[in-house]
């Protein structure tokens, strides 16, 4: 539904409103109704988390998605980074631990046998920003879930051509 029609629809009611003006509402108002409903849309408590990183093209670039999913397939968080180190993953784990709630971290993390996650979650240990008991398990096969989903992942992305900016 384009801004005319829904002018066209509110004429209709007997309401006089220009199609720029229902576009200025929506762009002063749906940042702060999206920041009240943020808590709704984030996952619950679970147990563990399994955490990897795949590659997708960028404005032509590849660039790397870096994505947690709870054991009950909930998105929690993700990023996009140029590198695949552990500063990027340290920058990825912390925006994923402060985007819930401390009682609602998980008790473990899996991950691939990427070396870089274990000195990014010692690190984050140290500054206080997750659990000193959180247990991080290396373990290729138990993230399966998330490996499967990344091929669905870059199938809904290629119609698209790829994204046009980090931003977006």
């Amino acid at each position: 539904v384009s801004y005319r029609e829904l002018a066209e629809m509110m004429n209709e009611r007997g309401i006089q409103v220009d199609h720029t003006t229902i576009y200025r509402w929506t762009q002063k108002y749906a940042p702060k109704i999206e920041q009240k409903l943020r808590w709704f849309w984030k996952p619950g408590y679970s147990s563990s988390w399994q955490i990897d990183e795949t590659y997708i093209k960028v404005k032509g670039r590849w660039v790397y998605l870096y994505r947690a999913m709870t054991k009950e397939g909930e998105t929690v968080n993700f990023y996009l980074s140029q590198t695949r180190n552990a500063k990027a993953a340290k920058i990825f784990l912390g925006k994923a631990l402060r985007s819930i709630k401390p009682y609602l971290h998980p008790e473990t993390l899996n991950t691939d046998k990427d070396r870089a996650y274990a000195p990014a979650l010692s690190a984050l240990k140290k500054e206080g920003i997750c659990r000193q008991n959180i247990q991080h398990r290396q373990v290729k096969y138990l993230n399966n879930r998330i490996e499967s989903d990344h091929g669905k992942l870059k199938r809904m992305i290629k119609p698209t051509r790829g994204f046009q900016s980090m931003k977006t």
